[in-house]
């Protein structure tokens, strides 16, 4: 089937932020030859392709001179299972946390602590995505992709991927890779992390005494919607801001001055903090400004109340990484990817 290709669209209802910025062209892929169909309608109409998910790590600031193209190809294939081990492909066009939902009704494994992370599977990769002390990279078998450079199709394992946090080799060469399809490695044994955050707390509380892979992504899909808005609801990209790392020596002077500091200490010496006590201590939760503001749960979450424009949105993060940069000498860096 010949790719459809459309001017002058809104993508309000392709980015979780609800920006209502247009596209000059955008389309949709359902297979890899309408990827390609796509590629060739870009350099016919002499503009950059730009390639979507489910636009939940995007801030939109202008209209977009581009032909966007929106991944919507589905499929889940088994490849693999010995009983105990599983190899699971998904298309790219997927939606993640239905994708995550169907692993864990197969009596699959692994990625329950991904639970309710907006966006869709080919996507997941880019920034390695991760929630309550999981990577994608802890289940990741490998994916296919698409060079826009030279047409070619290859396939990544694991290593070269060159995951880091909230890091891909696919979001260092942003522009250049289309993500086909991602391949997993589950379990039938469960071996489950509970120690991030308040999973174990929850589970107790519901007095479950020895968990399932289901229990706890029930645990923390509860725990998400108490914090996190839903994008339907309110426009948000959920995490705005990277948990920074720091120098021992400056978290343990904030340590000193700050008793609740979250912190998390590092394999390589430095230490992880939390972004969200960060602003929260600084006073931004609940901040708003005209329809731009930080969610009065979660500090670490931008929300549009309605009308709020892409740099509007911008101008309030900047605003937040100069006094977060100011009181505490920690640098913020921006997780979603702005245009």
């Amino acid at each position: 089937m010949s790719l459809q290709v459309r001017s002058d669209v809104s993508l309000k209802a392709h980015n979780t932020f609800a920006v209502d910025v247009a596209a000059r062209y955008f389309a949709e892929a359902d297979d890899d030859g309408q990827v390609r169909q796509a590629l060739d309608a870009a350099r016919e109409r002499q503009v950059p392709l730009l390639v979507l998910g489910g636009g939940s790590n995007l801030l939109l600031t202008a209209d977009v001179d581009a032909l966007v193209l929106r991944m919507a190809s589905r499929g889940i294939r088994l490849l693999a299972d010995d009983g105990q081990r599983v190899e699971i492909e998904a298309e790219a066009g997927e939606p993640w946390h239905p994708f995550v939902q169907w692993t864990l009704q197969q009596g699959f494994a692994g990625l329950e602590n991904l639970s309710l992370i907006p966006g869709t599977v080919g996507a997941s990769p880019v920034q390695n995505i991760g929630a309550y002390g999981v990577e994608l990279k802890d289940c990741f078998l490998g994916l296919t992709a698409l060079d826009r450079q030279s047409g070619e199709i290859r396939a990544f394992d694991l290593q070269a991927c060159a995951f880091a946090y909230r890091d891909s080799l696919f979001k260092r060469e942003s522009g250049r890779w289309i993500i086909l399809r991602v391949r997993f490695a589950l379990s039938r044994a469960v071996a489950l992390h509970l120690d991030y955050g308040p999973v174990r707390q929850r589970l107790a509380e519901q007095g479950i005494e020895s968990p399932s892979a289901s229990d706890v992504s029930r645990a923390i899909c509860a725990i998400r919607s108490e914090k996190l808005p839903d994008p339907a609801v309110l426009g948000n990209a959920g995490s705005f801001f990277k948990n920074p790392l720091v120098p021992a020596e400056l978290a343990g002077r904030l340590q000193a001055e700050y008793a609740d500091l979250v912190a998390y200490p590092q394999a390589d010496g430095q230490v992880k903090l939390a972004a969200g006590w960060l602003i929260e201590k600084a006073g931004w939760k609940g901040f708003r400004d005209g329809d731009a503001g930080v969610h009065r749960l979660q500090a670490l979450v931008l929300v549009n109340y309605g009308n709020a424009t892409g740099q509007q949105l911008l101008a309030l993060a900047q605003r937040i990484q100069a006094d977060i940069a100011e009181r505490f000498g920690v640098s913020l860096e921006i997780e979603p990817n702005v245009l």
